[in-house]
């Protein structure tokens, strides 16, 4: 069944242009039911998983094209197959406006497929694979509109995307050379005696795999494209700013860490210190670009280089409880950057504004919209009883817990980011319900809240993250368990 999961969105996502829906409504019923039903397996695999290993393709030695449902698989696959039918029912009113429908759902439902495979790679060469491919789904996504300025940003997402492959594919081939197996084995797999004296070169090699999987994660000095590929139509950014692309680049480098390298080898040295130091860099430098962007899915973009690598501060702590405190962050992040993104879908799509400036008193006229941006707002900030309090908090205590004095800097990190998060969120809504005294209401007359396809998903994830925010141990106690190594 895990080829199943993987096979049928890619396959159906290819046959979309060619079968001859008579309505739209036809095609919608058709992708909706496909997808949910999808999400059900990989779900019904979740609950029913073994540790056996299902194998594709064999090649030479010990590489092969595997599969298997583990921990990890569970976290990354199950938030992917949860956000995904919200993700493409909101995408059925956004595209009413858009050209191209067909093509654009054949990739947009080969990425479902194409993330599912990188979150259950049972091996290195696997989700490189899967890794690669996913590049090829996404960038006809980002240039969608064909505009030049679409042109441009799926070049730079394409040009930095290889680029950061093929540093990653050095991990992979050392790896192979001084590793017992490519196979995902939880405290990595190493062999020390092959490697003898060569210890400051694999650090090295660590090191240039890590920033090239990196580059899908947006960290500095490689994420320009991210802001740049917010051209695209928001049912693609949001989900390759919360989910597919962003979060794949944050597992690969879970998995590099702690499945292929192991900590054990990593923690303590001078690798450790250069890839935290270049996270908590990048957390602080993508929320004061976020501080300074006045295009409003920019902002968010910025904001989503931020807390991406919030997620690696905890990869790089390198213990079972920095682990923790990344899982947190990446499902919650997840959830409140996708309500966000879509906030900001919506109101361009009803407005046609794009800038900061251009929200007044707009949340008089679309309340559902800003209602459910201020709770993500709210959780992005860490305040207590919604998901990103707890997300952050996972991640301080283990910075704390974990003795690294470079990990104590990084908690000033966390807590700058929080007020200068607190800022670029709250000027929106600020700005949304309480403009200034001379602001011309006349100017919103026609504005209302979006459809029910928009508005369903958005309140979804608002239950989501209030539910999160005041029930998340057993999910909590999961993440532990698998960053012990247990599942």
């Amino acid at each position: 069944m895990i080829m199943l999961v993987i096979l049928l969105p890619i396959l159906t996502g290819i046959l979309i242009p060619l079968i001859p829906f008579k309505k739209r409504k036809h095609m919608e019923i058709f992708l909706e039911s496909l997808v949910i039903v999808n999400s059900l397996f990989v779900w019904y695999l979740m609950f029913h998983h073994t540790e056996s290993i299902f194998t594709l393709a064999n090649f030479t030695g010990n590489l092969s094209i595997s599969f298997k449902m583990d921990g990890m698989s569970m976290i990354f696959g199950g938030l992917v197959s949860a956000l995904w039918p919200l993700a493409t029912l909101y995408a059925f009113e956004y595209m009413t406006k858009e050209e191209h429908e067909k093509v654009f759902f054949l990739f947009y439902t080969m990425t479902y497929g194409v993330a599912l495979g990188i979150s259950m790679a049972a091996n290195l060469l696997t989700m490189y694979f899967f890794y690669e491919l996913l590049t090829l789904v996404t960038v006809p996504l980002v240039m969608h509109t064909l505009t030049r300025e679409a042109i441009l940003a799926s070049r730079k997402y394409l040009y930095y995307s290889l680029g950061g492959a093929a540093f990653a594919f050095i991990g992979l081939i050392f790896v192979i050379i001084y590793g017992n197996t490519t196979n995902f084995v939880y405290g990595g797999v190493l062999d020390l005696e092959k490697i003898g004296g060569r210890t400051n070169v694999l650090l090295l090699v660590y090191v240039i795999a890590f920033m090239g999987f990196g580059v899908k994660a947006a960290v500095c000095p490689f994420n320009s494209w991210l802001p740049a590929a917010g051209v695209a139509p928001t049912p693609v950014t949001a989900l390759l700013h919360a989910v597919a692309v962003v979060k794949s680049g944050a597992f690969a480098i879970i998995r590099l860490t702690y499945y292929s390298f192991g900590t054990e080898f990593l923690k303590g040295t001078w690798a450790q210190n250069v890839v935290m130091a270049v996270v908590m860099f990048t957390i602080v430098y993508g929320c004061s670009r976020a501080l300074k962007e006045t295009h409003f899915k920019r902002r968010l973009a910025y904001s989503t280089v931020s807390n991406l690598s919030y997620i690696l501060f905890g990869v790089t702590i390198m213990t079972p409880a920095g682990l923790v405190g990344a899982f947190s962050h990446l499902v919650f992040h997840a959830l409140m950057k996708i309500a966000s993104f879509f906030c900001a879908g919506a109101v361009m799509y009803q407005t046609d504004r794009q800038y900061v400036h251009e929200l007044d008193g707009m949340g008089y006229k679309m309340p559902c919209v800003f209602g459910i941006f201020t709770l993500s707002s709210l959780a992005l900030m860490g305040v207590p009883g919604l998901p990103g309090f707890i997300s952050k908090w996972n991640l301080a205590l283990a910075a704390v817990e974990s003795g690294n004095s470079l990990a104590y800097w990084g908690i000033a990190c966390l807590l700058l980011s929080a007020l200068l998060t607190a800022i670029y969120m709250l000027t929106v809504v600020v700005r949304a319900f309480f403009p200034d005294k001379e602001f011309d209401r006349s100017l919103l007359d026609g504005i209302k809240d979006p459809g029910w396809k928009m508005l369903v998903p958005l309140f979804l994830f608002s239950i989501a993250i209030v539910a999160f925010g005041l029930h998340s141990v057993n999910l909590v106690k999961f993440f532990d368990s698998v960053a012990m190594g247990m599942k």
